[in-house]
């Protein structure tokens, strides 16, 4: 039996004109001064929303204000190399955000004259578009009258509606909607989505809600009853999976190496991007990676796999997470004479890596190498 309370209304009828005026006041005085809070351009805030997805506001900073200095309208950014957007969201993660802005960079060019469409139908089209990123864009640049439901919203409202529960259960979702669209400040629909998202993240926080600070502590059902603490429920975690990538580093004596992209589980796991060969391996890195570079390197490598030349110097391993994945990435150096001649592959300078689009764990190899080859004096 589900003795949640209806979250359809949250604050009494007669209390939200005084809830309203109380949230707002305090975002237009506590609000953090943010980049994408001093434009109403409709595209930089578009921006802004898709970089924080997942990711923490500090880290987005720099990455925002590059990226707008290298793509400053969606004319730009249609116009670019999805190569070279990559590269300036490398270091993001969840780089399937950069594919997805790039190809709706290129419809909103082509569909709608080069403006984030005003329609929710048309911006829900846009690829990597869902309804919270429409409606944060709609409202915030437009000020359309339409609620976000995030992380943060969801929240604030299962506290003051003292919900139990997952709140990503569809039911529940479904339910904090319905009071984001309740509370809703229609007319000032920018200020107060904004408010709401400003709240969560700044004082109805996961752990140890500040509510001696909440301006609306006054209407909250948890903390009337004690509970702010208790809500939401943690949501059930997925297990962590460890996972050993074998990775090779070609070196020839000009300090060129060789990437490519890979379309098997281990390129996944680099985001498609540029990498070094590498494979997902077992106990044994070392063989498992002998046989990937045998099997599809053969011309170059068949005799020295089979002579045990050239040596796979090992370098230190890293490690890299990736949601719920725990990755051990076991590399290993290969001075070749020459790097083979492949189809799509890349032999830039291994000091010069960073100048193609590629992940997190592609970095740190390319690190631990470049130490190897410090500390040898090479």
């Amino acid at each position: 039996m589900n003795h949640s309370p209806d979250t359809s209304a949250p604050i009494p009828p007669t209390a939200l004109p005084a809830f309203r005026r109380r949230l707002l006041a305090w975002y237009r005085r506590e609000k953090r001064d943010l980049d994408w809070r001093r434009t109403r351009d409709p595209y930089a805030i578009w921006i802004s929303e898709i970089m924080l997805q997942q990711t923490r506001v500090a880290a987005v900073i720099p990455y925002y204000r590059r990226f707008l200095a290298r793509f400053p309208t969606v004319q730009h950014l249609a116009r670019a190399r999805v190569d070279a957007v990559l590269r300036r969201w490398a270091g993001l993660g969840y780089y399937s955000r950069a594919r997805n802005l790039h190809r709706a960079a290129k419809e909103i060019v082509a569909r709608h004259g080069g403006k984030f469409p005003r329609g929710l139908d048309d911006a829900l089209a846009l690829p990597g578009i869902g309804s919270y990123t429409a409606a944060a864009v709609l409202s915030i640049a437009y000020d359309q009258p339409l609620a976000v439901l995030d992380g943060n919203v969801a929240r604030v409202l299962a506290r003051l509606g003292a919900v139990r529960g997952d709140l990503r259960q569809p039911k529940i979702w479904r339910s904090l909607a319905a009071s984001a669209d309740a509370l809703l400040a229609s007319n000032a629909a920018s200020d107060w989505n904004q408010a709401m998202m400003e709240l969560g993240a700044t004082v109805c926080t996961p752990q140890t809600p500040r509510c001696d600070e909440c301006p609306v502590e006054r209407w909250c059902r948890a903390r009337a009853l004690g509970i702010a603490e208790e809500l939401p429920a943690a949501r059930v975690k997925s297990k962590t999976q460890r996972i050993t990538l074998a990775a090779a580093v070609l070196l020839d004596p000009h300090g060129r190496t060789l990437v490519l992209r890979q379309t098997d589980d281990a390129g996944a796991l680099f985001s498609r991007m540029w990498q070094f060969p590498a494979v997902q391996a077992g106990k044994q890195p070392r063989q498992d990676l002998a046989k990937l570079l045998s099997a599809h390197l053969t011309r170059v490598f068949s005799t020295f796999i089979d002579s045990g030349a050239p040596k796979m110097q090992p370098l230190d391993d890293a490690r890299h997470t990736v949601t719920f994945r725990e990755i051990r990435l076991a590399s290993f150096l290969l001075r070749v004479e020459r790097l083979p001649a492949i189809k799509g592959a890349r032999t830039p300078l291994l000091a010069e890596l960073d100048h193609l689009p590629v992940s997190a764990a592609t970095r740190k190899i390319a690190a631990a190498a470049l130490r190897a080859l410090k500390a040898s004096g090479s």
